[in-house]
């Protein structure tokens, strides 16, 4: 836990916006120290509403957007135009809206217009893992992230890792081909945990009182085979973001340390 930082915002609304915040902050404090920030964005209402309090803040433009490397935790296997995709939801609420640099910008590959085969959903996760590859130097098969953002799920799912799962179980490759995912679509493209935890910092992002519960048990210690979402931690910082319903139930000798 000594590198486990936890802050409790009142409602999802304010959580998304202090995210936001922060994360601007972080990008300016990286660039200013010389580094092309690599940052992994995540889905879900909170993960894109943060992007659009991005967007409408006045201090956006203090990011240099053109030095700033954009990955993806997840994607579902849906084709490009399909409001369903992460990378498209986050166009819309961000990236559309700064001056990125597309070379700089990695999505992952979306499936054909006829939704796409397994196998063809295995292939797409393989070429995600060349591009990851290919930027993160000899050596190396991930590059090293600077900031992660993900979310979970109510039963302790984190990117596309589902309890118990293939995926969770996953050691050697970077990012999987999920299947029969219990939240639809079923098909999914994912960093694995390890994949994940390549970056310096993790921030886990989690609103609403249905997921405190897998809140408290991922910060006490149940397995991430059960609780994928402590599985997946930041090599300098793991920071828990949370509004009030969402950490009611982490012990009191826990919370919060603010930072």
């Amino acid at each position: 836990m000594n590198n486990v930082r936890i802050a409790v915002h009142p409602d999802a609304g304010t959580l998304a916006a202090a995210t936001a915040a922060r994360l601007i902050t972080t990008l300016v404090d990286l660039q200013a120290a010389g580094t092309v920030p690599k940052v992994v964005l995540t889905g879900g209402g909170v993960g894109i509403q943060l992007l659009r309090d991005v967007a409408a803040s006045p201090a956006r433009d203090a990011v240099d957007w053109g030095s700033v490397d954009v990955f993806w935790g997840d994607e579902r296997f849906v084709p490009a135009a399909d409001g369903e995709r992460n990378e498209k939801q986050a166009r819309e609420a961000l990236l559309d809206h700064v001056p990125l640099d597309p070379a700089r910008v990695h999505p992952m590959p979306a499936a054909p217009a006829d939704g796409g085969t397994p196998d063809e959903a295995r292939e797409a996760a393989a070429d995600y893992a060349r591009v990851l590859a290919d930027l993160a130097g000899p050596g190396a098969d991930v590059p090293a992230f600077d900031v992660t953002l993900v979310g979970m799920g109510e039963e302790g799912h984190t990117l596309s890792v589902f309890p118990d799962s293939p995926a969770v179980h996953e050691e050697a490759a970077g990012v999987v081909a999920v299947f029969d995912c219990p939240k639809p679509p079923p098909t999914r493209i994912s960093l694995t945990l390890a994949a994940a935890s390549r970056s310096r910092e993790v921030w886990v992002v989690a609103a609403g009182a249905g997921k405190a519960p897998a809140v408290a048990g991922a910060l006490t210690g149940t397995p991430a085979t059960q609780l994928p979402v402590g599985g997946v931690h930041g090599t300098e910082v793991t920071r828990w973001l949370l509004d009030t319903a969402s950490a009611s139930e982490v012990p009191a000798e826990l919370r919060p340390h603010r930072a």
